[in-house]
């Protein structure tokens, strides 16, 4: 049986979503971290569909509902980073109604985050949803890959082929390794992901299928745009593999004195809502409307997550969804 994992913009049952919980993370903005992600919760259960909002202990419990929607289910569980896009689990779904998950070797993206709970809350979640679980030899994060839902998967050389994950795998072999576990059969391979990204350039932050070989990628608009370069050489690469391509306004320079890797292509697609991420940019509105204009079949909205990227990541990496048995 052939299986293969489906696009984000398939049919789901629920979303799940990390609430922040660690103060050494979020140093000054655990507080605002903590309404931006109950905010984005919020908005996906008011749209309609089922939130799961993975909270660590009492106390964590008690902040989360004080802040989010009624709608939104809390779920005590233990666990390390909110990044559920690389520690939850990947499900894939053989057409019929069959769906597994997959559970990849996870290493603190490259061994620079090592918390207690990350290794083991992707199982955790596949089986008290019920799901049959497989375990993989391989480190492989969620945030590192994006599918078109045809077999055509989209990912960065800097993280998938760096050195602190798979040293003893070449290219082919994790091309092959995609096909065999996720049932990607054709690669297209970026360069690097954005400055400052601590995932070594997850592509979620960087290039996202909207439909079956259409990609989105951003746009540099301002001169100041610290990943200018980056952009550039990501659209002459999806060009020549032959991919359809939509525009998407960067938000240019967010940060101070170090560039953080903001971006408006790390939103979250769910069955009814699509949710972007902003930071307070003059590209904001213009960011959101490029998202809306590639989903017309569903409500966009766009949430602050300025604090959220504090902590090293956006609304996107906070989430992981299950794909309905339909």
């Amino acid at each position: 049986m052939t299986y293969r994992m489906p696009p984000e913009w398939a049919p789901q049952d629920w979303l799940w979503i990390g609430f922040p919980h660690d103060r050494t993370e979020w140093p000054h903005t655990i507080e605002r971290a903590q309404e931006q992600i109950a905010a984005f919760a919020s908005a996906v259960a008011e749209s309609g569909q089922a939130v799961r909002l993975i909270v660590r202990d009492e106390a964590n419990e008690a902040r989360a509902r004080q802040l989010a929607s009624a709608r939104v289910k809390l779920e005590r569980r233990s666990y390390g980073d909110v990044w559920l896009r690389d520690t939850g689990p990947l499900i894939v779904a053989d057409g019929t109604g069959e769906r597994i998950a997959r559970r990849f070797d996870f290493n603190g993206w490259g061994g620079k985050f090592i918390m207690a709970g990350d290794q083991s809350i992707g199982a955790e979640l596949a089986r008290d949803a019920g799901l049959p679980l497989e375990t993989l030899d391989w480190v492989l994060e969620g945030g590192a890959i994006d599918g078109d839902g045809t077999g055509l998967v989209v990912t960065t050389e800097q993280c998938l082929l760096n050195a602190n994950r798979n040293p003893q795998l070449s290219r082919r072999d994790i091309e092959a390794r995609l096909a065999r576990d996720l049932g990607f059969d054709r690669v297209l391979w970026l360069g690097d992901g954005l400055l400052n990204d601590h995932t070594d350039g997850h592509v979620d932050n960087l290039a996202r299928f909207v439909g079956p070989n259409t990609l989105a990628l951003p746009v540099a608009n301002r001169a100041d745009d610290p990943n200018a370069a980056t952009y550039a050489d990501a659209r002459g690469r999806a060009l020549a593999f032959g991919v359809e391509l939509r525009d998407i306004p960067s938000p240019g320079l967010v940060g101070d004195e170090d560039a953080e890797p903001a971006s408006y292509m790390n939103f979250a697609i769910t069955s009814k809502l699509v949710v972007v991420p902003t930071y307070g940019s003059p590209m904001d509105a213009e960011g959101i409307a490029a998202v809306a204009a590639c989903f017309p079949d569903r409500d966009t909205v766009g949430v602050p997550a300025d604090a959220v990227l504090a902590g090293g990541g956006g609304f996107h990496c906070a989430s992981q969804q299950m794909p309905s048995a339909a």
